[in-house]
């Protein structure tokens, strides 16, 4: 196997480990609250902490893989993933459990922006579309079937099985890290992480920020990701009163991933001929309808949550996938680094930001009113919240970003 295939099969799995505790993890949620006697917004923590993690290691993993060099800050990265799954699985209480979360959160966080930096180095450019369409394929299915198999976890052993099985991705992630990554040569002064350099590179992002398009696509990647995760862990909640099973729920994500993929081939094929404004209104009026008729659900019956979680997976992913293109239009190439980093951290932001918000605003609903009318009024607000970019993005230039995309 060709050396960047393997640097490649290593980030995929570390990208599969991220994408597992953010999905499967939700599944469990109605059981550990049952038995380690949690609230919603303890709940909301559980994913909140673990994104936190990933976010507070982003800034920093640069400079860390300079001073520790890539393949032995990926080792260090995946034991202590390794080690807080397994201190997660025993946890006593729920505050321990987010604390663990936390440090599991710092450990993968290094996988993605660490093992991508390689993997695009190594791919000539002609190549990386490949590796591309490889890593979207990684972000549909993982999401769509970790659910299935967490929720049969949950049902069959129990909750603390859903993170039991992240050991033995990880454990394999780590012995092809450690045989396969060649120790790379580390610069003989390594950077310094201090105030000037901190001060000089937010200088920077702040001026990458003025630029309308990369303002437009992380406004919307900030909503409509993020609303839909925290949707989903509300609609949990909801569907688990109604009778649904663990296994049940998590089946939903499977036609959410059918329809993310015709959403983000909409966009791949679209975006170059229309431009960013026509697909993004499209994306959020339909994530913002299948919200707001989740409240319509009121048996079993799998039809009804199917048709909408397809509406919210199309609508969601034409979106973000259209977000992404849009955002690094007009970054010159000397300044992409600090813009994939701005992006990224904003990424993780939604996907912090997006659960805690629906999640708190849920729990205090439930004090002011009936829970069927919290249910009601938290899904109209999260109907309300995905249309937030709205009007930004019909201020958007078609025509100069048009004009960009030209040859």
């Amino acid at each position: 196997m060709a050396y960047r295939n393997k640097i490649a099969l290593v980030y995929l799995l570390g990208f599969a480990l991220d994408l597992v505790n953010m999905f499967a993890a939700a599944i469990a949620y109605p059981d550990i609250s049952q038995e380690l006697q949690a609230s919603v917004t303890q709940l909301a923590w559980i994913g909140n902490a673990y994104m936190l993690g990933l976010i507070l290691i982003i800034l920093p993993s640069v400079w860390l893989a300079a001073v520790f060099g890539e393949k032995r800050l990926m080792v260090i990265s995946l034991v202590l993933f390794s080690v807080a799954s397994w201190c997660v699985a025993n946890a006593a209480s729920i505050e321990a459990l987010i604390g663990w979360r936390l440090l599991q959160g710092l450990g993968g966080g290094l996988l993605i922006p660490v093992g991508q930096a390689m993997a695009y180095r190594h791919f000539p450019v002609r190549e990386r579309a490949r590796l591309t369409s490889v890593i979207l394929l990684v972000a549909l299915l993982v999401p769509a079937l970790s659910p299935v198999v967490g929720g049969w976890m949950v049902q069959t052993l129990s909750w603390r099985w859903v993170f039991y099985a992240n050991l033995p991705l990880a454990l394999l992630t780590l012995l092809l890290a450690a045989c396969w990554l060649k120790t790379e040569p580390r610069p003989p002064h390594p950077p310094r992480l201090d105030k000037a350099g901190l001060r000089a590179g937010a200088a920077l992002m702040g001026h990458l920020l003025k630029g309308p398009p990369l303002q437009v696509a992380m406004l919307t990647y900030l909503f409509i990701p993020g609303i839909f995760i925290g949707t989903q862990l509300v609609s949990i909640l909801y569907l688990h009163q109604l009778g649904f099973s663990a296994t049940q729920t998590g089946a939903l994500m499977l036609p959410w991933a059918l329809a993310s993929a015709l959403g983000i081939t909409l966009s791949r094929y679209q975006f170059n001929r229309v431009g960013p404004k026509p697909l993004l209104l499209l994306g959020m009026s339909a994530q913002a309808l299948g919200i707001a008729l989740l409240i319509q659900i009121q048996n079993t019956d799998l039809l009804l949550p199917m048709a909408l979680y397809a509406l919210m997976g199309f609508g969601g992913s034409l979106s973000s996938s259209t977000a992404q293109n849009t955002a690094f239009i007009d970054i010159a190439p000397q300044h992409m680094g600090p813009a994939s980093a701005l992006w990224n951290i904003n990424r993780q932001l939604s996907f912090l930001l997006g659960p805690a918000l629906m999640m708190a605003l849920f729990g205090a609903l439930t004090t002011i009113t009936s829970t069927p009318h919290a249910f009601a009024l938290c899904f109209a607000i999260g109907c309300g919240l995905t249309l937030v970019p709205l009007i930004p993005v019909l201020r958007l230039d078609t025509s100069r970003v048009l004009a960009l995309l030209a040859p």
